[in-house]
């Protein structure tokens, strides 16, 4: 499946940057169209590097707008659909969630009807773990696992996945579900676990942890995400779902001290805080499907990723620095300071 116009929604967003400039990469025949409403977490400094290349295109919209993403499908004649568009922190989806479900349900909803207008080869529908709720300390999530969200944030991802399932079963549309564990990686937003801790430990300040930092989960470089989804895209079968991780579980708490040693710093910066409400304990993704049906498997260690990220952060002051005053300086205080 190549030399195709693929529509990244989205595509301004940490994985959807890092997606973009994958595909640029790796696919020198294919055309990407990145349609991104640049919200808080949407920075467009994330794809400098994109802006020159003639198979690049940027498109400023909302995914809700009908109208805007019809005109965008026909403009540019697009193939393929990667939908990342979504509000996609928990914890302001505790704080609010009426742009989550208008977004990551409504939005979706969308793109799904337009898709019956369009000839797509492709629909790839990006999910979260988080739809198949808590495990306890044995067990990995399967592609048969039950969906039970428990946050705002995970019960508007699952409701996507099942519009889109529904579309796919009801009009034959071309639609795969990808659910992934926790990325880390270049470009991700500061109020993020990784890029939160590496940032406040640079600069001397206390890193909060929630509750006794025993909440596990498991860490995928967002450079395998983007392999997994160009895999799933080009071989991936319509109407499956293909669970996508990093074989790299690890305790919220054992993160944070592995950033602090590769910093140098000493573990007396961490302050426990305040439990997030209805704060799942753990996640593990079996992902052994993609793994045996299309071969994909993720190159990355958690060591060797975490230190790359950090060194990545180290030489990106200016980048992480602009997105931390502000608005953001503000969401931080009431999440952490006011706990």
């Amino acid at each position: 499946m190549n030399d195709m116009t693929i529509l990244v929604t989205g595509g301004a967003g940490f994985i959807g940057s890092n997606f973009v400039h994958f595909m640029l990469r790796e696919h020198p025949d294919d055309r990407i169209v990145n349609l991104d409403k640049l919200t808080y977490a949407g920075n467009l400094e994330n794809l400098a590097q994109a802006q020159a290349n003639p198979r690049y295109s940027f498109e400023h919209g909302d995914i809700c707008d009908a109208p805007l993403v019809e005109e965008v499908l026909r403009k540019y004649g697009v193939d393929a659909v990667i939908n990342f568009a979504a509000e996609s922190h928990v914890d302001r989806s505790i704080q609010g969630a009426s742009e989550f479900v208008r977004t990551n349900v409504l939005g979706t909803n969308v793109l799904l009807e337009l898709a019956k207008k369009f000839p797509l080869r492709k629909f790839v529908q990006v999910s979260t773990d988080e739809v198949y709720g808590s495990l306890g300390p044995d067990g990995q999530f399967t592609e048969m696992t039950p969906l039970h969200p428990n946050s705002p944030y995970a019960a508007s991802k699952a409701s996507a996945d099942l519009l889109a399932l529904a579309y796919q079963h009801t009009f034959g549309l071309p639609i795969v579900i990808t659910r992934c564990s926790n990325n880390y990686g270049p470009f991700q937003f500061p109020e993020k676990l990784i890029p939160l801790m590496i940032i406040n430990a640079m600069n001397d300040k206390p890193l909060p942890v929630y509750g006794d930092g025993g909440n596990v989960r498991d860490w995928l470089h967002v450079s395998d995400h983007c392999a997994a989804i160009d895999t799933i895209l080009r071989r991936g079968k319509e109407g499956e779902i293909y669970n996508i991780g990093g074989n790299s579980e690890q305790k919220n708490i054992d993160v944070v001290k592995f950033i602090l040693q590769h910093l140098g710093k000493p573990e007396s910066f961490i302050t426990f805080v305040r439990d997030r409400p209805g704060h799942d304990r753990r996640y593990a993704i079996d992902a052994g499907k993609i793994q045996r049906e299309l071969g994909w498997q993720p190159k990355h260690s958690f060591r060797q990723g975490i230190a790359g990220t950090v060194e990545w952060y180290l030489s990106n002051h200016e980048w992480w620095k602009r997105i931390v005053s502000g608005e953001y300086q503000e969401y931080y205080r009431k999440m952490y300071e006011e706990r």
